[in-house]
C-alpha cells in the first residue's frame, strides 16, 4: 500500500501538462480546480486534499465552487478574484506554474527540524506568508506560521518518542511482528 501510494504519481514525471491539465481536456478551467490536486495529494501517505476539504479554506471552496460569481475558472489565476482560495490560487500564485515555488514551508514526519533562521528558510516563510496577506493581515499570517513552528516541534518530539518506545521493544524481544494471519492489511482492515 505504501509503495501503490507513492509511485502512482512518483513514477512518472512529474512536470507533465496533463497531470493538471488532463490529457483528453486540456482546458486551463479544469486545472484550476482545486480538485485536479487531488488526483495524487490525497491518502494516508500525504493527506493535503483531506486537510484543505475539512479546512476553512476548503469549505468555502466546496459551499461555492458552482457559483461562477464566487469561483470563476475561466479567469486566469493572475485575474481571479476568488471568495477563496483554492489550491492553485496559493501554490501557483498569478498563475507560476512552478508549484514548489510557493509550496508551504514544512515536510511531513518530523523532518522539519532544519534551521529555521537559514535564509532559503526566511525567503519561503517570508513568500509563503505575502500570499496569505492577500486576504489576511501579515500579523495572522506570522501567529498561524509559529503555531505551526510550535505544532510541528511538539510532532517531532513526539515523532521521536515513538520510535524509542519502537527500539526499547525490539531489545526486550518483544518487537516481533504479529503473525502474518493477523496482519492488518494495507488499509487496516483484518
Amino acid at each position: 500500500g505504501d509503495t501503490a501510494g507513492c509511485t502512482f504519481c512518483h513514477t512518472s514525471p512529474e512536470e507533465r501538462c496533463s497531470t493538471c491539465h488532463q490529457r483528453h481536456q486540456f482546458n486551463p478551467a479544469v486545472a484550476r480546480k482545486s480538485e485536479q490536486c487531488k488526483t495524487c495529494h490525497w491518502g494516508k501517505d500525504h493527506r493535503d486534499w483531506e486537510a484543505y476539504d475539512i479546512s476553512i479554506h476548503g469549505t468555502v471552496y466546496q459551499v461555492n465552487k458552482w457559483d461562477p460569481t464566487q469561483f470563476d475558472m475561466s479567469k486566469k489565476l493572475a485575474d481571479a478574484d476568488y471568495v477563496g482560495p483554492t489550491c492553485q490560487y496559493c501554490h501557483m500564485r498569478g498563475g507560476h506554474h512552478n508549484v514548489q515555488r510557493l509550496s508551504t514551508v514544512y515536510t511531513s514526519m518530523g523532518m522539519s527540524n532544519a534551521d529555521r533562521g537559514a535564509p532559503l528558510w526566511k525567503e519561503k516563510r517570508d513568500t509563503w506568508a505575502s500570499v496569505c496577506d492577500d486576504c489576511h493581515s501579515p500579523r495572522f499570517a506570522r501567529e498561524n506560521l509559529q503555531a505551526m513552528d510550535e505544532a510541528c516541534k511538539d510532532a517531532g518530539l513526539k515523532y521521536t518518542e515513538t520510535f524509542k518506545v519502537a527500539e526499547n521493544l525490539m531489545l526486550d524481544g518483544m518487537g516481533e511482528p504479529m503473525p502474518k494471519d493477523l496482519a492488518p492489511d494495507w488499509s487496516g482492515q483484518h
